[in-house]
């Protein structure tokens, strides 16, 4: 007797694809610090990781909420 699964091959892939491109976002956003606390860095404000990231990591989100929800043609 065959296991079926929850999901299927194509929505896996898109939840691993998913993870990929929200860890990458998160990877971007990173950085940024500065080697003496008594100093402000103002490379923490700057358009990678305040619009950029957030948004990479959003759209991940989406894919992997897309990836759930999708139904399956085989059923």
């Amino acid at each position: 007797m065959k296991k079926k699964l929850l999901f299927n091959k194509k929505n896996y892939f898109m939840l691993l694809l998913a993870t990929i491109i929200i860890s990458i976002g998160f990877i971007i956003m990173s950085g940024g610090e500065s080697n003496n606390p008594m100093i402000f860095n103002n490379e923490i404000f700057n358009f990678q990781r305040i619009r950029l990231a957030p948004t990479i990591v959003l759209f991940g989100f989406v894919i992997a909420v897309y990836s759930i929800f999708v139904e399956s043609k085989s059923k």
